[in-house]
């Protein structure tokens, strides 16, 4: 029976229950509870009164606890990995990978506190300025499914090494990832309180954003998910709320590229690793309208359709599995169905590759001609639509033409193209030459416009954990400035304040400070 981890304790969740089957094999994976409202909210009191504790721990010591997780996962990578295999589907290829990211996210996080929080002082004249950093206090964590294990832990780490307490509630359709990474944390010595989960689903999350006392949340996942926590969170200014949601990321390759295969491939695996389960997978094709636009189309259909989805504990190991439900396959085939009916060209039909699964092979469509017909959207899956340009200008305006703004990609031997390409577009994460699916911890990860704020996860997470505060020191001594008015003690002597007056002669009284 699934479980709760609050204040320290496992208990089992009083809300509805719930399961988690293995989308590959239909296998129940996970049974319990969800959390009730009133553990939703003794979980955010834990976290309240471990926090100041914490906060106290010198950084150092916290970084130790850290660091012990990560000797936690090391020993244990082949559970873990396992574990989310089973719950989303994933190869145990990438499964694997997956965990030794978390380990690194532990070394990325320590340079990233002690580059990005470390300040020298400065000299103020007659006072020194400096800036220590403040902990946000408690923070709520809601993770996405299709990372659950990397994406949540690149904002629980830098939050617990910046001081805060966290609650975290794993995605509804990975609880025993979140489950087993919770046990590790305990075995690595973190005290009680600083980490709670609950589990559950939207209602769930929802309790824990809103929850009095909460002060900062951070979420990943859809923008629709995301633009009800903030309606949810409007007129809590003192909450902070980070945003990681998805894209309609554009892959631009133009018709100079030195090999036309290499090209093609790059399209491949931006658009279909994880089985187009990941944000920063390229939802749209921009080609050049010419014969070497119409060849690397070609091969992208080709190539596609010779990918090979199967099970996670399959031999030989398949590029991809199945999405995390059936009804996630289902909406990205009525989708291709739909863009094809309102007028796309049909270029590659996504199929269900196993009756009464969630195994679908990829689906392509030429959209340019669709127009409105043509929705500025995210379909999280294998779908790739594709759109001819005239000129490079036309294909740079081609990929602009969305409200998101996380990630895109061209491919290009022309630098000039490529910075023409970087300033036109408004996008967190941009590449050139590389997938769009290649994020780098050691950069910032997250995205403009309709596809959030901050930067919650990559090496700034830490800027959004604490707040910088500004201090200035000096002796104590007579103040050196003195407005008119001031008579008081000593320092209302004529001579004094004629001299104040004159030194304070022209400073607005409503300046800040």
């Amino acid at each position: 029976m699934g479980r709760l981890w609050v204040g320290g304790r496992w208990i089992g969740g009083r809300g509805p229950a719930f399961r988690r089957t293995d989308p590959a094999t239909g296998e129940e994976v996970w049974a319990g509870r969800e959390a009730a409202p009133e553990q939703v909210r003794e979980a955010v009191a834990a976290a309240a009164r471990a926090a100041p504790g914490w906060e106290d721990t010198p950084p150092e010591e916290r970084l130790r606890v850290l660091r012990r997780f990560q000797d936690e996962l090391a020993a244990n990578r082949e559970e873990l990995a396992r574990r989310i295999s089973r719950e989303t589907g994933k190869p145990l290829w990438e499964s694997r990978a997956e965990v030794d990211t978390v380990r690194a996210k532990v070394d990325l996080t320590g340079a990233s506190f002690a580059e990005r929080c470390t300040h020298a002082p400065v000299d103020l004249g007659g006072a020194v300025g400096r800036v220590e950093h403040r902990p946000l206090g408690v923070v709520a964590v809601l993770g996405p499914f299709n990372f659950p294990a990397h994406l949540p832990s690149g904002q629980i780490v830098p939050a617990l090494l910046a001081g805060n307490a966290v609650v975290w509630k794993p995605s509804e359709l990975t609880p025993g990832t979140g489950e087993l990474l919770a046990s590790l944390w305990e075995a690595a010595g973190l005290p009680p309180g600083v980490l709670n989960l609950v589990q559950g689903g939207a209602a769930v999350g929802r309790a824990l954003a809103t929850a009095p006392g909460v002060d900062g949340v951070f979420f990943t996942g859809g923008v629709a998910g995301g633009r009800r926590l903030h309606r949810a969170l409007a007129g809590r200014v003192e909450t902070l709320l980070a945003l990681e949601l998805g894209g309609n990321n554009p892959l631009v390759i133009w018709d100079d590229v030195p090999d036309e295969g290499v090209a093609a491939a790059h399209a491949l695996l931006s658009a279909f690793v994880t089985t187009g389960q990941r944000c920063t997978c390229a939802r749209r094709l921009i080609l050049p309208r010419s014969r070497g636009g119409r060849r690397i189309l070609d091969a992208v259909v080709e190539g596609a359709r010779g990918l090979r989805f199967g099970a996670w504990h399959e031999e030989p190991e398949p590029f991809g599995g199945p999405l995390v439900t059936r009804r996630a396959a289902l909406t990205i085939r009525r989708a291709w169905h739909r863009l094809v009916a309102e007028g796309g060209r049909p270029l590659l039909e996504p199929r269900i590759l196993r009756p009464g699964g969630a195994f679908l092979s990829p689906g392509v469509v030429d959209a340019s001609g669709l127009g409105p017909a043509d929705p500025d959207r995210e379909w999280f899956g294998p779908l790739l639509r594709v759109y001819w340009a005239g000129t490079f200008d036309e294909a740079v305006r081609l990929a602009r033409a969305t409200a998101f703004g996380l990630a895109a990609g061209l491919l290009t031997p022309d630098r000039r193209k490529f910075e023409r390409f970087r300033r036109g577009l408004r996008a967190g994460v941009i590449h050139w030459n590389r997938p769009t699916t290649g994020a780098s911890g050691r950069l910032p990860f997250g995205g403009l416009g309709a596809s959030g704020n901050h930067r919650p996860l990559g090496y700034w997470a830490v800027d959004q954990c604490a707040d910088p505060v500004a201090i200035q020191e000096a002796e104590l001594t007579a103040p050196p400035n003195l407005p008119p008015g001031v008579e008081f003690g000593p320092l209302a002597t004529p001579a004094k304040l004629a001299t104040k007056i004159h030194e304070v002669r022209g400073v607005s009284p409503k300046g800040c400070g």
